[in-house]
């Protein structure tokens, strides 16, 4: 039986939502500056719209990137993985979102929750060994929760903490807290757990680290990058 395309009931082409989403998750712009960037290429759509294909399409974007990602056997790697939470307000209601990093600054997992307890880090512990394995080092800050989900996973010998030891865990929420800033905070946990995933899988696929690599090979990567982003749902 044929896959049905997922733009198959759509006026509008598969060209324009990849591109619309891609700016949204990619780059700190509002629905309305997506919109009016779309009016300048000859596109006329509502801010509404735009926020639809992103509800629509935003998680299954990020399901392929990662999907192509561990297919090729360059992403996730069990070596060692940085773990933290950043603090998040909604609604005024204090939330902590936990965000797992690989050696290399992939993000592999973002988990939101109330509390910052053991049963929190717990459950952020077991949904991130479920997905991409268990390392060989945790890298972790000195709070008291990962030390006590440690110890009843197992795995309390390969954590480790120190002062500078968790900077790449750090870096990492810097484009969400850029991110997070210009959608004028979140209203429900919901809306930030799914943002935080495809916001993380998006700056996976589209991180060159060029501070690592020469200008030809930068813009090869950045060219395969983008073209890999249009055959997303081929």
């Amino acid at each position: 039986m044929t896959k049905c395309s997922p733009f198959c009931y759509f006026k509008t082409g598969p060209e324009t939502i990849l591109l619309a989403v891609m700016m949204y998750v990619r780059f700190p712009l509002s629905l309305r500056n997506v919109k009016y960037l779309l009016h300048e290429r000859g596109v006329d759509i509502s801010h509404e719209t735009v926020r639809f294909w992103w509800n629509r399409f935003g998680q299954l974007f990020a399901a392929e990137i990662r999907k192509k990602r561990v297919s090729r056997m360059y992403a996730n790697s069990n070596w060692q993985s940085h773990l933290d939470e950043v603090f998040v307000r909604i609604n005024g209601e204090a939330h902590y979102l936990w965000r797992a990093v690989d050696h290399e600054g992939a993000v592999l997992e973002c988990f939101d929750t109330k509390r910052r307890d053991r049963k929190a880090a717990l459950k952020f512990l077991r949904k991130t060994r479920k997905r991409h394995g268990v390392p060989h080092i945790f890298v972790t800050i000195k709070l008291r929760s990962y030390g006590a989900a440690m110890k009843e996973i197992g795995n309390a010998d390969r954590q480790e903490t120190g002062r500078w030891l968790n900077n790449r865990a750090e870096n990492s929420h810097q484009p969400f807290r850029r991110r997070e800033r210009d959608k004028l905070r979140f209203r429900r946990m919901r809306t930030l757990q799914k943002f935080a995933a495809v916001h993380g899988s998006a700056q996976n696929h589209f991180n060159a680290e060029r501070h690592l690599k020469s200008r030809s090979n930068f813009k090869l990567n950045r060219v395969a990058a983008l073209t890999e982003w249009r055959c997303l749902t081929d």
